[in-house]
């Protein structure tokens, strides 16, 4: 059973910074393709308000895509060797409040962070992200 597991989350002061992991695990047993055939992306989740696309890396990792609000403060990476893909937030600002969740995207997906959301084949439960002002 493909799982992903978001950490990291936690309560910071503007200004300050925080990085997200999601490990993944599963891919060998239950899925024919590996973590390094998806694309992954970041979503966010701020209090009263819906989901939105933070942040996506490729399939090659070769290229990433930022939400504007997010451009410049936030770098999405991952490490094949470990399955895991993670968000380093810095100057974090109270808007960046939310859960963060992460999300394999399925190859031929158009990257599209306003978009993807119906194609998103696995989710992580989530992590709160507090930045108090």
């Amino acid at each position: 059973q493909v799982q992903l597991m978001e950490s990291g989350g936690g309560l910071v002061q503007a200004g300050g910074s925080l990085r997200l992991s999601c490990t993944t695990s599963g891919f060998s047993s239950d899925d024919l393709l590996t973590f390094s055939d998806y694309a992954w992306a970041w979503f966010r989740q701020p209090p009263g308000k819906e989901r939105e696309g933070v942040a996506c890396i490729s399939w090659t990792g070769g290229t990433t895509f930022y939400a504007d609000s997010v451009k410049g403060r936030f770098t999405v990476s991952r490490d094949t060797a470990k399955d895991t893909v993670y968000l380093q937030m810095n100057n974090l600002l109270p808007e960046d409040t939310g859960i963060y969740y992460c999300a394999a995207v399925p190859p031929g997906t158009p990257l599209l962070l306003a978009k993807m959301q119906v194609d998103i084949k696995y989710w992580g439960q989530g992590t709160q992200v507090t930045v108090s002002s």
